[in-house]
């Protein structure tokens, strides 16, 4: 066996697209560890909403937001508990929905904004205008925006 030589060479090439193949069976294997691991998925669904709801200024701290999910009472802005919710409901649409579809995009914001919105899930109505500061710089036609 040790004279054997094989009928091709290994080149660089194949040496990337194994290494690439390694990669996604790595993280393959992480996703399914997730599933084993119903918490972890839950805990970072978690962390995603509160991470996602900060940046649009949600004051509610992470154990808020936990307590929101696990249906307990929470003293906060009723609007800001709202949205927690609604971002929890839209999670559990999203292996059920077309990313490229315009008729999912628009039901999925209407479980983001249901209650927050009366044009929830619609495009707006009206026109928009975007502003740095005073200073007028660009000017949309609504049709294209959603709330």
């Amino acid at each position: 066996m040790k004279d054997y030589k094989p009928p091709y060479s290994i080149t660089e090439d194949m040496l990337n697209l194994v290494s690439s193949i390694s990669e996604k069976m790595g993280k393959i294997n992480v996703y399914h560890n997730l599933d084993a691991k119903p918490h972890l998925r839950r805990n970072n669904r978690i962390k995603s909403i509160h991470s996602s709801l900060k940046i649009e200024a949600n004051s509610l701290s992470l154990g808020e937001v936990k307590d929101v999910i696990d249906g307990r009472v929470v003293l906060g802005l009723e609007r800001e508990i709202q949205k927690v919710k609604n971002a929890y409901e839209a999670y559990d649409m999203i292996q059920e929905i077309d990313p490229f579809s315009l008729k999912d995009l628009k039901r999925v914001h209407g479980v983001m904004e249901k209650f927050l919105e009366v044009e929830a899930g619609e495009f707006r109505s009206g026109d928009e205008g975007v502003f740095n500061g005073d200073e007028y710089s660009l000017f949309y036609r609504s049709v294209y925006l959603l709330y």
